[in-house]
């Protein structure tokens, strides 16, 4: 896998705490600016999956749940809601996660008003996002498990994105990012790409460094300060596992 103990994480680029997910929430909290409310629309898209997961594991069949995620968004987006975002009262993911408990709680009018208003069309409703949590767990760990696999899917978004002139060479390399140890073969590889299994190892193990700069650069960007990362990021890993 991509992380493990024979795979030491490189050192990451360091973060400016300026512009995190939690500044343009509060940021779009104080002063609903276009670039601000851009912002906070793809934070929107980003965690749509975990809070729609949390929604359906609450008892909400697939339809009332879509319109929950919306709904619940849409108010987000509104001044009055984001006005009580505080970065001091703990990680992004536990304010999403406490704002959702308040909306479901609350607003179940709201929710469905906004949704039928438009006012947050920010999902596809054939998106895969849809994907429905396991029946076995709560709906806090769904909520944690679809936050975890969004940050590590965004993580390879980027990675490919940086890949993109050789996309060839990524998609060969990928399978060893995301699957166990054995499952992928490395003289198999080398033979397709037509390089020796010494070059694929050593292609793999720069990727795989990067790939883990990259999921601490997404974990960094839902915490306070930079103390906080290597917490959250353990706490992620091993909901995975």
């Amino acid at each position: 896998m991509w992380w493990d103990e024979d795979e030491p994480m490189a050192a990451a680029d360091a973060v400016n705490f300026k512009t995190t997910h939690w500044s343009v929430v509060v940021r779009a909290g104080q002063d609903p600016a276009t670039d601000s409310a851009a912002a906070l629309e793809m934070l929107c898209r980003t965690y749509w999956p975990p809070i729609y997961a949390f929604i359906r594991r609450k008892g909400h069949d697939v339809h009332a749940a879509q319109d929950l995620t919306q709904g619940f968004f849409a108010a987000l987006l509104e001044k009055n809601q984001l006005s009580i975002a505080d970065p001091r009262r703990g990680r992004f993911r536990n304010f999403l996660l406490g704002s959702v408990t308040h909306f479901l709680a609350n607003d179940w009018k709201h929710a469905h008003r906004l949704k039928r208003g438009g006012a947050c069309d920010f999902v596809s409703l054939s998106d895969d996002s849809v994907t429905e949590p396991s029946q076995d767990i709560t709906p806090e760990a769904a909520f944690d498990r679809r936050w975890a696999e969004s940050l590590v899917s965004h993580a390879l978004a980027r990675l490919r994105a940086e890949m993109s002139s050789d996309e060839g060479r990524f998609d060969e390399l990928k399978t060893f990012l995301l699957s166990a140890k054995g499952q992928a073969s490395y003289a198999a590889t080398a033979l397709r790409m037509g390089i020796s299994e010494a070059a694929v190892k050593s292609a793999i193990h720069r990727l795989r460094q990067r790939f883990a700069e990259l999921v601490r650069a997404e974990v960094a960007n839902t915490v306070t300060s930079p103390a906080e990362v290597e917490e959250e990021l353990r706490y992620l890993l091993s909901i995975l596992n």
